[in-house]
């Protein structure tokens, strides 16, 4: 478990949100499945609702607009201290700015963007808001990762936007990079595999830790959901792709769970 209460390093995938027609049905979704409790921000935050575990946020939810366009989607932001200047480089690497920095109240200053492969993610420059406050463990942010039909375009993006030191794994069935900001893993991004259809674009995938990969995926269907990708194993602990009740697209991946003394220790 990692608790943070202070802005995460530049390029550090720091804050996750969903953006659906309906958030009463994604309350419903994920209440159930990851036990989390909802805090409505209010009218003029646009009913924007704070999901936590223990009294600690872990994601953020809201509606999407009726004439929205795009597809829903949990999107990954990606943390900054300085929104603008990190916008510039995204232009000039090649990416696109699907809207223009702006500050979001006091909580941080925002800009969502896309790479030159067509992924789409956010960046997060702390305010009052951090990011989230709790990862690594079970109901909360495990892992983050692009995945792309450019593996060698997407990489030199990030890298020269964000910095990173790109670690390519030596395997020879897929393509797949880690992420380093210092000596620190932070991200993933692989190439999709060809057996994906055509028609899901590149994007960034979120992962969350569950205590049993199995039973969460059994309950995600109960629950109107469905799978995307069936429970795996793999060296990081047995995993899954589902789509919630409104098909929405998210992975499960089995974390150990911590004793509460544990889970109520000390911010790092």
């Amino acid at each position: 478990m990692a608790v943070r209460d202070t802005p995460y390093p530049d390029g550090t995938p720091c804050w996750v949100d969903l953006m659906v027609p309906d958030p009463r049905m994604a309350m419903d979704f994920y209440g159930a499945l990851f036990g989390w409790d909802f805090a409505d921000q209010g009218d003029a935050a646009g009913n924007y609702l704070l999901c936590s575990v223990d009294g600690r946020v872990v994601a953020g939810m809201g509606g999407s607009s009726p004439d929205r366009e795009a597809p829903s989607v949990w999107t990954t932001y990606l943390a900054t201290s300085d929104v603008d200047a990190t916008a510039a480089r995204i232009t000039e690497a090649g990416g696109r700015l699907l809207m223009a920095p702006m500050d979001v109240m006091a909580e941080g200053r925002m800009v969502m963007a896309s790479d030159p492969t067509g992924a789409v993610f956010g960046l997060w420059q702390a305010g009052n808001t951090v990011g989230v406050q709790l990862t690594d463990m079970p109901s909360a942010l495990v892992w983050n990762e692009c995945m792309t039909r450019d593996f060698e375009a997407a990489k030199e993006f990030y890298r020269r936007v964000f910095g990173y030191t790109v670690q390519d794994m030596e395997d020879e069935e897929f393509d797949y990079a880690t992420l380093l900001v210092g000596d620190r893993i932070v991200g993933g991004v692989g190439g999709l595999p060809s057996e994906v259809p055509a028609d899901v674009p590149p994007h960034w995938m979120s992962y969350f830790g569950v205590t049993d990969t199995d039973a969460t995926v059994a309950r995600a269907i109960a629950l109107g959901g469905t799978v995307v990708s069936p429970p795996t194993d793999s060296p990081y602990g047995r995993m899954a792709a589902i789509a919630d009740n409104q098909g929405v697209a998210l992975s499960v991946i089995t974390v150990a769970a911590e004793p509460e003394e544990q889970r109520a220790g000390s911010p790092f």
